[in-house]
């Protein structure tokens, strides 16, 4: 399948790609000034990357999104070192990244098992602060779903990108007869029969990846000729690159794997246009799966060459 999706706080059914938390560490043990005995530090708070969580479940699961770990224990005549407090767990996806409330990066959850520390415990009571605990921290965080994609939409304002959206996934962005209907990007899926799953992402490098080129709106009188018009263009593209100014001409042209005439409002070319992005997807994980061994192989007679070629190391005291 394929998605389509909003990278900032958006629900789309049962889908949430990022969650605000409230997050406190534990405040520390009173310490026991007579015996010199240390209050147990409080306890701390994690993230932690879960296969199959969901950042929906996270918040039904706990609607207030406040997470506080546990004090630290006193210290008492029978036990003058206070036990640590109780470490606080949330559980998040894997594929999150961790900001502070000003935007900075906390770290990131890639892997089952992964985890962050967001919020520490305070320091139990002892000498050095005159026996009395401090408070933990506290901190809010914000959970960001990493939406990593193969295939993305690219046209001119009004070209009828939501339309086609639409009609090839399960995402309802907002459709109007006026340009920069859509201001965030949108994040749909295609479902096709085996569950193979796609996602949508724009990149910097998009020229370079496989492309495929929708003509949209085949329903509009005069279409087919313009069409024809089109594709003489684009058998030729240097030929009509004077119709430009030189600003808007790009270094490289784009080769398009296929040319689709479609229509988002009749459905024509629809099923083409899915079939298409299949193929598209497949060779190109085909041609990576190709391509691994002798990278993998490439970087072993690096490291080979680089261990023989450099002289050993001289001991150090």
């Amino acid at each position: 399948m394929v998605h389509c999706s909003c990278v900032w706080f958006r629900k789309y059914g049962n889908f949430i790609d990022n969650l605000r938390l409230f997050a406190k560490g534990g405040s520390g043990g009173m310490g026991y000034p007579r015996l010199g005995g240390e209050g147990g530090k409080g306890g701390d708070v994690w993230v932690v990357a879960h296969n199959r969580m969901t950042l929906k479940q996270l918040k039904d699961k706990y609607p207030q999104k406040r997470f506080v770990a546990g004090e630290g224990a006193n210290s008492r005549v029978n036990a003058l070192k206070g036990s640590k407090g109780k470490d606080c767990e949330i559980p998040v996806p894997v594929g999150i990244s961790v900001t502070d409330e000003n935007g900075k990066i906390i770290g990131e959850l890639n892997k089952e098992k992964d985890r962050i520390l967001v919020a520490e415990g305070g320091l139990g009571g002892k000498l050095l602060t005159n026996f009395l605990p401090l408070k933990g921290q506290k901190r809010v965080i914000r959970l960001d779903l990493k939406l990593i994609a193969d295939v993305g939409l690219v046209g001119f304002p009004n070209a009828g990108k939501s339309s086609l959206l639409s009609q090839v996934s399960h995402a309802k962005p907002a459709i109007a007869d006026y340009a920069f209907t859509t201001l965030k990007p949108q994040l749909g899926k295609i479902m096709y029969d085996d569950f193979k799953q796609e996602l949508e992402l724009y990149k910097e490098e998009l020229p370079t990846k496989p492309a495929l080129l929708a003509v949209n709106k085949m329903d509009l009188p005069g279409a087919q000729d313009k069409y024809h018009v089109l594709m003489n263009q684009l058998q030729n593209p240097k030929d009509f690159l004077h119709l430009f100014e030189k600003n808007m001409i790009p270094e490289r042209t784009m080769e398009f794997q296929h040319i689709i005439p479609i229509s988002a409002i009749t459905g024509e070319g629809i099923g083409e246009l899915k079939n298409y992005i299949r193929k598209s997807l497949d060779e190109h994980a085909n041609q990576e799966d190709d391509a691994y061994p002798k990278k993998q192989l490439l970087n072993l007679q690096i490291s080979s060459t680089i261990s023989y070629s450099e002289p050993p190391p001289k001991n150090c005291y």
